[in-house]
């Protein structure tokens, strides 16, 4: 009798929904909480990408997988935002730095039903490659930053 009820508990509890969480700030991360919701978020993000002459080359997320699986959980996707001449030259300067491209944006949805957009910032995620990449590595490091930084503000004004 006890084991069915212990067993009953543990079932209720991994049949409730994942809540959302906050994605708080962290060394070398840009986070941007916003009143949009996760999908309007998500949308403004990738024009935002777009207007700013990048391109989304990778776009992955559990959300709809999950719910596919009858699972529930917040919105949440990962667009990794590159561009091909960034790439040529990082390759240049640090075959080992590519490893990290492309750089990735995280939208996560709230538990008040808005989103947060955020990110690892480019020198934050190139800094490893530092010694072997040198000053055009690091370059090309801030130029990323002020970029997605623009995209970062685009998003999440509008």
């Amino acid at each position: 009798m006890m084991r069915s009820a212990i067993t009953l508990v543990l079932a209720l509890l991994f049949a409730l929904p994942v809540s959302a969480q906050s994605v708080m700030p962290r060394e070398g991360w840009q986070v941007i909480n916003t009143e949009q919701s996760y999908s309007e978020l998500l949308a403004s993000l990738r024009r935002a990408v777009s207007e700013e002459g990048m391109a989304v080359v990778t776009d992955v997320g559990p959300t709809e997988t999950a719910a596919q699986r009858g699972e529930t959980i917040p919105g949440n996707r990962v667009l990794g935002v590159f561009r091909n001449d960034f790439a040529v030259r990082a390759v240049r300067a640090s075959v080992p730095a590519m490893i990290e491209a492309p750089i990735r944006f995280y939208v996560t949805e709230d538990e008040d039903g808005t989103a947060t957009l955020s990110w690892k910032k480019p020198t934050h995620v190139f800094a490893p490659y530092r010694e072997s990449g040198g000053a055009e590595l690091t370059a090309i490091a801030e130029e990323l930053d002020r970029i997605f930084e623009s995209i970062g503000n685009a998003a999440t004004r509008r």
